[in-house]
């Protein structure tokens, strides 16, 4: 019988009302209540709606308020995230975003945000927008192509305000496309924060090749086209050294690298495809991260990809990427030195696009830091995840483009400029330099402190940090950067998003959230109210245990039939495979067991393992159980028992085994299951460790 408790589905309506709260309607004797789905993501809106009408101090919120969705996230188990952006009597409110978190059911169970308030303000501006805009073009240097404002609520810098944020576009002295933001204060004049919305990458131009690479192309009539079919039809375009007059590359513009025999380039600077091969090889390699490592389809988790433009501008010494235009351009350098074409500055500017379709970090502040360190981030773990024989990974940025690194990961201050340790001034800082925080943070939490062969990195608090690898912490920076951080996310609050995201990963006691911690100890930002915590201290040692993901299939498990599986009709904590015991709504016992010798030295021999409860039952009784227990010859001891009372997804339990010290013993779970109304057990990443 195939199970299906955690994917049946149910529409209720009653009169048109929503009702929480009021419990769950009867059904007939022996008939089993339809499972709830995963909430698809309209129900997670509305339920975010819901909860910020039901909770309105917990958003700031007022009746002048008004909130639309920006992006959703459904977790595995059913969790949402959605993202919105409010409006105060009309106007868009900078730094008014707010994440709703909601439970399976759509419950509210909080929400982020850096709104002190709710807002009480006069939207009647004093200075009109033409005053405004020609304030803000005294800020601009380069050349103009068109000036826009709009009224906005500023609740970014203090107290918030009405201002008038004025777009000015045109060309930056360095031939970069501009989208010069000014917030002009809409009652004084007073002009306050400026920021580009097009962003660069720092460097004079020495770039590199990526060497011979595979390239997806498209074939054509009479050849091929360098635009890859497999990843949203990302392209890469040739920009004939010319600059973009509308100051963003629209699709269509420049012209298409088009060949005979699907060979690009020849090595040399010498074909003008050289550089594009390079370049398309960015936009491969850095969709590839996302997708398989994230599941994320394109920048904006839509399947479309993006456009390169190589050659653009003349002798333009920098590379950068347009979110208006969804591109990137990459210009040749500076007479005599070579195209800015590193693979690290495709992934780094490409994530630009990424935090602009999630957590939308301004670029300015400690969120501007966050924002900059975010793409060296993830453009240091594409280099890794693509493992380019021409450009061996590490932690420097953009070390192929001149004589010395852009910046360093280990400790950022050896160049020069960037801050290595946060201090409130940190926000004042241009974001390439105050980035240096969140680089040094992600370097301690995936390499640890002290000397390796990626540098030599120091802490500013004098602890010792032991790094979790690039997959941990990179799951964990995805996850705080797309489910917990806004616009205006600080450095503390992104410690809080982090300590969250790891706790969502890996459990609150987990060494991965420990780590966490200690790393932003390391770089000396101030613990915030949200700690690890939740749990017993997490086991150490080698794991005793074969097989304990289940990845292996059945192997070195006996179990009932069925129970080890990689049925998408639930999740596993990670991997494919985890263990499902019982969820088939009639009396059913399952079992799952392994052999292990527990060396009489041990210290503190424990049991652990990620357990997640989905229940059709409500209420307080135990009618459905799992037991943790131990076999040891003809006695059977239970350690633990979990029941439908207890519902919940994956959260790591830890068992004490010294009882069993130098016994051969079977690690035993028992899941039994009465007559109506199905309760799932779902296992995954056990362990047993000496201590």
């Amino acid at each position: 019988m195939r199970r299906t408790v955690l994917t049946a589905s149910i529409s209720l309506a009653v009169s048109g009302l929503l009702i929480t709260g009021a419990g769950s309607p009867a059904t007939a004797a022996g008939t089993a209540r339809p499972h709830p789905p995963r909430a698809d993501k309209s129900q997670a809106v509305q339920d975010a709606r819901d909860s910020i009408a039901a909770h309105p101090k917990a958003v700031r919120a007022s009746s002048d308020d008004t909130f639309k969705s920006a992006s959703v996230l459904v977790d595995k188990d059913g969790t949402r995230h959605v993202h919105m952006t409010r409006e105060y009597r009309g106007l868009p409110v900078l730094g008014g975003d707010v994440i709703v978190h909601s439970a399976p059911s759509g419950a509210f169970r909080e929400s982020t945000l850096t709104l002190k308030d709710s807002l009480s303000l006069s939207v009647t501006p004093k200075v009109g927008a033409a005053r405004a805009e020609a304030l803000a073009q005294r800020k601009f240097q380069g050349k103009r192509s068109g000036t826009t404002s709009k009224l906005v609520v500023d609740a970014l810098s203090g107290t918030p305000r009405l201002a008038w944020q004025v777009t000015v576009d045109g060309m930056a002295p360095d031939q970069s496309p501009s989208h010069f933001n000014v917030l002009v204060d809409a009652l004084t004049g007073q002009v306050g924060q400026t920021w580009n919305a097009f962003h660069t990458v720092d460097g004079t131009g020495h770039g590199y090749q990526v060497g011979d690479v595979p390239l997806t192309t498209t074939a054509i009539s009479g050849g091929y086209q360098l635009k890859d079919p497999t990843r949203g039809n990302g392209e890469t375009r040739d920009a004939q050294n010319l600059t973009a007059t509308n100051d963003s590359p629209p699709a269509g513009w420049g012209k298409a690298f088009t060949d005979t025999d699907n060979v690009w380039g020849n090595g040399t600077l010498t074909d003008r495809a050289t550089v594009a091969a390079d370049a398309h090889f960015g936009i491969q390699a850095t969709w590839d991260y996302y997708k398989n490592v994230h599941g994320r389809s394109g920048i904006k988790n839509d399947g479309v990809g993006a456009r390169s433009f190589v050659h653009y501008g003349n002798n333009y010494a920098n590379a950068g990427w347009d979110d208006t235009s969804f591109s990137m351009i990459y210009g040749d350098g500076a007479p005599g030195d070579k195209p800015f074409t590193e693979l690290d500055v495709a992934g780094h500017e490409m994530s630009h696009g990424v935090t602009s379709a999630t957590a939308g970090l301004n670029y300015f502040g400690d969120a501007g830091g966050l924002n900059e360190a975010t793409s060296d981030i993830f453009g240091t773990l594409v280099e890794f995840n693509a493992n380019s024989p021409a450009d061996a990974p590490d932690y420097l940025i953009g070390e192929k483009i001149s004589s010395t690194p852009l910046r360093y990961m280990d400790d950022p201050k050896k160049d020069g400029v960037s801050q290595s340790c946060w201090t409130t001034g940190t926000k004042n800082l241009d974001p390439h330099y105050s980035s240096g925080v969140g680089n040094h943070f992600f370097y301690l939490l995936a390499v640890g402190s002290g000397s390796s062969q990626w540098g030599n990195s120091p802490t500013c608090d004098g602890g010792t940090v032991t790094g979790i690898g690039n997959a941990a912490a990179g799951k964990i920076w995805y996850r705080a950067l797309t489910t917990y951080m806004t616009s205006g996310t600080t450095y503390p609050e992104a410690r809080t998003a982090s300590i969250k995201a790891a706790i969502d990963l890996y459990g609150a006691s987990s060494s991965q959230c420990a780590a966490v911690e200690k790393a932003w100890n390391g770089v000396a930002v101030v613990p915030t109210s949200t700690t690890c915590g939740g749990g017993t201290t997490p086991p150490t040692g080698s794991n005793l245990l074969s097989n304990p993901g289940f990845e292996s299939g059945a192997v070195s498990w006996t179990a009932s039939s069925g129970v080890i599986t990689n049925d998408t009709g639930a999740a596993p904590h990670s991997g494919s495979y985890y263990a499902w015991l019982d969820g088939y709504g009639s009396a059913h016992t399952d079992t799952l067991s392994q052999s292990v010798t527990i060396p009489a030295t041990a210290a503190a021999p424990k049991l652990s393992f990620f357990l997640a409860i989905d229940t059709k039952e409500s209420g307080t009784t135990a009618y459905d159980t799992l037991k943790a227990q131990v076999v040891s010859g003809t006695s059977t001891t239970t350690l633990a028992t979990y029941s439908n009372a207890t519902p919940g997804g994956y959260a790591q339990r830890t068992l004490d085994l010294s009882a069993f010290k130098g016994k051969t013993v079977t690690i035993k779970f028992t899941g039994t299951e009465d007559s109506s109304l199905a309760t799932g057990f779902l296992i995954d990443d056990t362990a047993v460790t000496t201590g």
